[in-house]
């Protein structure tokens, strides 16, 4: 490319210069580097499958927590009318029903009591919760050796539990979490899978 300017003197008295521009040679276009569409789709796809694999490992976590918080807000549920009823001498009664997945808390309010008859022992309802489908209720086993999987109910009062026993629920995937009441110290803790307890002797067993 050669460029040649002129210099001259207008009717002004002013310079101004003529530029003249000639390309001899057309130089060829330096390439610009870029993604083609193919390199394009590739990282469009990588990115698709990093978010769904976060989706699905959030969406894992939170199934999890859901379980985990159901059976920590029995576990409360029963803690607390334990400790109120040490502190208050007040009784409380816990119902489960595993037919329909869903236990109460009542606070027994009258003096009379139905073992076989839950519903019909005078008191208040004080909570009231449904399991959902990642948490279930499968069997209730008493320390006394008796076990239902449909209706079931743990009392405290001021001395402590009137039985002790484990409450089996399982998550979405069928895995065993047990819920044990004890009736001496009155803890109640959560413990995974469905544990063992020693079945009670009879009388004629015993060497006393």
């Amino acid at each position: 490319m050669i460029c040649s300017a002129q210099t001259h003197t207008d009717a002004h008295g002013r310079n101004c210069t003529n530029a003249e521009t000639r390309q001899d040679d057309v130089l060829p276009h330096s390439y610009t580097g870029g993604f083609t569409m193919a390199e394009l789709l590739v990282v469009v796809a990588v990115i698709a499958l990093f978010v769904v694999l976060a989706q699905m490992h959030l969406f894992g976590l939170l199934r999890k927590n859901t379980f985990r918080a159901q059976m920590q807000e029995l576990v409360s549920t029963m803690q607390m009318a334990a400790s109120s009823a040490a502190e208050t001498g007040r009784r409380y009664e816990i119902v489960i029903n595993i037919t329909e997945q869903v236990y109460e808390l009542k606070h027994i309010t009258g003096s009379e009591i139905y073992v076989d008859r839950p519903e019909e022992t005078p008191g208040e309802i004080i909570a009231r919760n449904n399991l959902s489908e990642s948490c279930r209720f499968v069997y209730v086993w008493f320390d006394d050796g008796i076990d239902t999987n449909s209706r079931a109910w743990f009392r405290v009062g001021p001395s402590g539990w009137q039985n002790g026993g484990k409450i089996v629920l399982v998550d979405e995937k069928d895995r065993p979490y047990s819920i044990v009441v004890n009736r001496i110290n009155r803890i109640v803790a959560l413990q995974e899978g469905d544990v063992e307890f020693l079945e009670p002797k009879p009388k004629n067993e015993l060497p006393f």
